[in-house]
């Protein structure tokens, strides 16, 4: 068996992104909680390309800089001025020039594409096909490309709907705009294209018939439509979320998860969650979250958390980054939990700010306990031993340890800190004036009555 050929794949991302009207550029906008042009990157990855080359347009040095951040110097190709799709990727030939192998062409704004969609051109240049399409079955045609294929089944060439006669227009195969080439073959096409067209631009779908000409073999694989729907509008990237969210919870139900009210709840793309855990309506999960066998309950905000078997969150609760909750630990409603390892059996049921720190298993946090962890300048830890008791509407004052099996009373800010088995208290003493309030209301009422 011969050994596969190296693979590159080229991102197109240097559209406007006009109809976005956001000053994010449209790539770096979010699907699934991941910027869409890092969606591309992974596919590419996953598919096996050991190169990739973003081509980037002059007038978004925001995506540039991005791609070189993840990728690396040489990574970034600059089409300026944006002459089309053909133009783009011929801005990264001299990046590919000591490649030798195949490479993809995607697109930045198509975050649902991924691996399983494109491996197959992969598999068809390695059985022979020069160049090969992405195309798709479209339930509304409309003002997309057509597919237009031979007796044999080879791709003759692509029509653009405006140039469509009315027998093409009935031609639901449909182009995604997605190809891979031999790096040669793909270049001297593109070098062959011209502007003669009424935006005088370089069409990269020229290629294909410059390719038959040349008496090449060029062929089709086939993915849904959803999957390499095109983003470049508000409108259409609430779709893909739409999209992307509907394929997720699909999955978790099918792996176990159970999720009384799936269309509630929103995943990240690298959400994590154990079969037998339950989801309740309306929870959030935002990046870097794994949940084991436990109970997130309704409207709580994850990210970036863990969080184990047995564990109950929520409801209305809050895990930020570094939230890391043990075994049958509980976090209730209004508790929020940030950079805090939580112990087994632990619970803090009520109303609590746990930032930067540990509680030890087995302890319990009351209602209205602060963790004083910032100082204007640094953030400091508390610690909270195992099997401690803190009052309710404490505060304590990091950096401080509370020992082993301690019980800080109610209403006390520790500033210090409290021995294994020892009690805290720095609340005044009470004192109470016998006939005080009698006299109070009786001396009002007369003021009130004169």
């Amino acid at each position: 068996m011969t050994n596969p050929r190296p693979r590159a794949a080229v991102i197109l991302a240097a559209g406007q992104g006009t109809r976005m009207r956001s000053p994010i550029p449209k790539v770096l906008h979010k699907v699934g909680g991941r910027m869409m042009l890092d969606r591309a990157i992974d596919a590419a990855k996953a598919a096996g390309c050991a190169r990739i080359v973003v081509v980037a347009g002059a007038h978004s040095p925001e995506v540039a800089a991005h791609a070189r951040a993840r990728l690396g110097e040489g990574s970034v190709a600059i089409q300026d001025p944006p002459l089309g799709t053909g133009h783009a990727v011929l801005a990264a030939k001299d990046v590919l020039a000591d490649f030798d192998g195949d490479v993809l062409v995607s697109y930045a704004d198509t975050p649902l594409l991924d691996a399983s969609a494109v491996t197959p051109l992969f598999d068809r240049r390695a059985g022979g096909a020069d160049l090969v399409v992405l195309g798709f079955e479209a339930v509304d045609p409309g003002p997309y490309g057509r597919l237009i294929l031979g007796s044999e089944g080879g791709l003759e060439r692509i029509v653009e709907a405006k140039d469509a006669s009315p027998e093409e227009l009935k031609v639901t195969l449909c182009n995604s705009g997605v190809l891979a080439a031999d790096r040669a073959l793909l270049f001297r096409l593109l070098g062959m294209v011209r502007n003669d067209n009424a935006k005088a631009e370089y069409y990269l779908t020229d290629v294909v018939g410059l390719a038959r000409a040349d008496g090449a073999s060029v062929l089709t694989t086939l993915a849904d439509e959803t999957v390499v729907m095109g983003v470049n509008s508000q409108a259409e990237l609430a779709q893909a979320e739409a999209a992307f969210q509907g394929a997720v919870r699909r999955r978790m139900l099918d792996t176990g998860v159970s999720m009384p009210a799936p269309d509630t709840v929103m995943f990240s793309h690298d959400t994590a969650v154990a079969p037998g855990a339950v989801i309740e309506p309306y929870v959030v999960f935002g990046p870097g979250v794994t949940v084991g066998r436990a109970t997130i309950r309704a409207f709580s905000h994850l990210e970036g958390a863990h969080v184990a078997d047995d564990a109950i969150i929520g409801p209305y609760a809050r895990l930020r980054p570094g939230a890391e909750i043990g075994a049958k630990a509980h976090i209730g409603n209004f508790v929020e939990v940030k950079a805090v390892t939580v112990g087994e059996g632990a619970k803090a049921n009520h109303l609590a700010y746990l930032g930067d720190g540990a509680v030890g298993p087995g302890a319990n946090i009351g209602a209205g306990v602060i963790f004083c962890n910032y100082d204007g300048f640094n953030k400091q830890r508390t610690e909270v031993g195992a099997g401690a008791f803190i009052g309710s509407n404490s505060a304590l004052v990091a950096p401080v340890t509370i020992g082993s099996g301690a019980y800080v009373g109610s209403g006390s800010v520790i500033t210090k800190a409290v021995a294994a088995d020892a009690l805290a208290l720095t609340r005044p003493e009470q004192v109470e004036k016998t006939g005080w309030a009698a006299r109070f209301r009786s001396v009002m009422a007369g003021r009130k009555k004169a």
